[in-house]
């Protein structure tokens, strides 16, 4: 019965050698030294973004497809690094958290950087400016966002206009999305809604004249896309596309599609900040010149 022993062992080494191979090609998918998803997305090939379907001109559905400045943006910059973008709807309040446990691979919605959004995820390097609005019911006798004291003042929750809200004192109502605070306004059950300034703005031309953009302020951080903090290969891949779309002139051409003849401030670099790009014109705007910040 010995000389079986070695064949024993022979064919132990032969299981375990197979089982090894097994496993090695099952975690190529998600191993980044295979070079089949060098940027551990959740599917090898496909940046998985979670946005907005109700914040034109930033983030919207038109005819069943994801886009808007911020998504076409993306899309770009994501092709740079070879990659297709999925884009799913999702609401604003929720959206970093799920960046963040890895249901998207990245946020796509004129995400405003700050300090405390900083602890749940990473942030690209800028791609925009963007203004706070003040949206009113017409005939509304507010003007500025001075004289919110006191009134009804409604915000999509989550956003860094409820952050402003809070700090100011406001006691805001908070919705979960755009629609929502658009409907305050329209009941009149609001007095007011802090807004993405941009988005603000199409949506009081879209009201049929009940609701009116009163005034506008700069924010006071530029908007990213956010990753996941645990994905730095990713991050750095997106600040290397985002580089190379400012350079080619797709940021200008999408800058001006999206916000026709807005100014870009002379202080505002996108991207590394250190990459050249065309100019954007500032032929007259049927839109105006604010931009959403969120």
């Amino acid at each position: 019965m010995r000389p079986l022993r070695p064949m024993r062992v022979v064919a132990g080494i032969a299981v375990l050698s197979a089982t090894a191979i097994l496993t090695a090609c099952g975690n190529g998918s998600a191993d980044s030294s295979s070079g089949g998803n060098p940027y551990k997305l959740l599917q090898a090939g496909k940046l998985r973004a979670g946005t907005l379907t109700d914040a034109p001109p930033n983030v919207y559905l038109k005819d069943g497809r994801f886009t808007g400045f911020d998504n076409d943006l993306l899309t770009a910059v994501a092709a740079k690094i070879g990659l297709k973008v999925e884009f799913v709807g999702t609401d604003f309040s929720a959206l970093l958290a799920q960046v963040a446990t890895r249901k998207f691979d990245v946020g796509s919605s004129s995400i405003t950087i700050t300090e405390a959004r900083k602890k749940t995820v990473a942030f690209t390097n800028g791609y925009d400016f963007g203004h706070f609005g003040l949206d009113v019911p017409a005939g509304s006798p507010i003007k500025s966002f001075q004289e919110l004291k006191g009134k009804r003042v409604v915000v999509v929750q989550g956003t860094v206009q409820d952050d402003y809200a809070t700090k100011q004192g406001l006691n805001p109502v908070r919705v979960p999305d755009y629609n929502g605070a658009l409907n305050r306004l329209k009941t009149r059950t609001a007095d007011a809604w802090i807004s993405p300034a941009e988005i603000g703005e199409k949506t009081a031309k879209d009201s049929g004249g009940k609701v009116v953009l009163a005034a506008t302020e700069l924010s006071p951080a530029p908007t990213a896309f956010a990753v996941t903090h645990n994905n730095p290969g990713l991050l750095a891949a997106l600040n290397k596309g985002l580089d190379e779309v400012i350079k080619d002139g797709t940021w200008t051409k999408l800058q001006q599609q999206y916000y026709p003849g807005r100014q870009v401030p002379a202080a505002f670099k996108p991207g590394s900040g250190n990459v050249p790009f065309p100019p954007v014109s500032t032929s007259a705007s049927p839109t105006g010149s604010a931009s959403p910040a969120k």
